[in-house]
């Protein structure tokens, strides 16, 4: 089942402030089970339960890419990139371009050693950078339904390796989409004391903007991030894939709220739900609620994160969706 809803939702392009079509995927999988909003910037708001707002739970539905910018004279594409894509993943790769009309193929191309005469092999900044969609005019690229505006996304292949893992593109932060239409599904038909909600939040990526709407308009005692944990490296310590869910303690955009971690970690040893607490780079939605709300990340460890090659651990995807339910019950 998971596996399944990875792939399907994984495979749907989506940048930031692109959001429409996972949003309908969400909504489509939501309709048997609860009623949704949408708000004025995008989000898709779940709320379950009654009373008091007691916390909110986030993960976006956005990924990273590519914006086109022009139409050169020979048919090919400039662009810029939206969200943090390292410069060596653009180099000789292929992508899929995403019109009002449809999807076309298109490449990034590369120079072949064989030409490279000076033998520089540093890396070509994305500035320098064209989309090739095989177009030899500005006018056939257009004719082909090309123009500014429209974006581009790498190339998704889904992968399930050892039957343990699953690797793909745009896993940042669909799986914490999956984690949260899962504990909908289970939670819905529960009492849960007081109102919890549960938002897909748009333009994570370039800002987190989603979430500063909703940090506008709600005044939870608990906000969560659901998102991914940049592993494993010097600076992530012991966490690992297969360890279980992660508290994402510290990052660039936070230090989160001590006592509200160790309450989580108490429910996680009370439900037997494996757990570990790391420190790792990049920021999240929960991080705008400081001052307002007790805030935290929940994670599961990712490999290679915003690289076509995303990686994570079925079962600590488990453990996440068990850790939401628990916390939805009992904090």
């Amino acid at each position: 089942m998971l596996v399944e809803e990875l792939k399907e939702i994984t495979r749907i392009p989506g940048i930031s402030g692109y959001e429409e079509r996972i949003r309908e995927k969400i909504e489509e999988w939501l309709e048997p089970y609860a009623d949704y909003t949408v708000d004025t910037i995008g989000n898709l708001v779940v709320e379950l339960g009654e009373g008091e707002l007691k916390g909110i739970f986030m993960a976006h539905m956005d990924e990273i890419g590519l914006l086109i910018t022009g139409v050169r004279p020979d048919g090919r594409l400039t662009f810029r990139k939206i969200g943090g894509i390292d410069d060596r993943l653009l180099y000789g790769r292929h992508l899929d371009v995403i019109t009002e009309n449809g999807k076309l193929d298109g490449v990034i191309g590369a120079l072949p050693v064989h030409l490279n005469l000076e033998r520089k092999f540093d890396t070509v900044p994305w500035s320098r950078l064209v989309i090739d969609i095989g177009a030899e005019s500005r006018e056939e690229a257009e004719a082909l339904g090309v123009k500014v505006l429209d974006y581009a996304v790498f190339k998704k292949h889904f992968a399930v390796l050892n039957n343990r893992y699953v690797s793909t593109r745009s896993l940042d932060d669909r799986f914490g989409v999956v984690a949260l239409v899962e504990a909908i599904k289970d939670l819905v038909d529960h009492d849960l004391d007081g109102k919890w909600i549960f938002a897909f939040t748009v333009q994570e990526e370039i800002g987190l903007k989603g979430a500063r709407f909703l940090a506008e308009h709600y005044p939870p005692k608990y906000a969560f991030a659901v998102d991914s944990f940049a592993c494993c490296g010097d600076l992530t310590g012991d966490v690992r894939l297969g360890g279980g869910a992660v508290i994402r303690a510290v990052d660039n955009s936070a230090i989160y709220t001590r006592k509200l971690a160790r309450k989580v970690a108490e429910i996680a040893s009370r439900n037997d739900i494996p757990l570990q607490i790391g420190v790792t780079g990049g920021g999240t939605d929960a991080s705008v609620f400081q001052g307002k709300s007790e805030v935290l990340a929940l994670s599961v460890p990712m490999r290679y994160l915003h690289s076509e090659v995303e990686t994570l651990h079925l079962a600590d995807l488990e453990a996440l969706i068990k850790l939401i339910e628990a916390i939805a019950f009992e904090l």
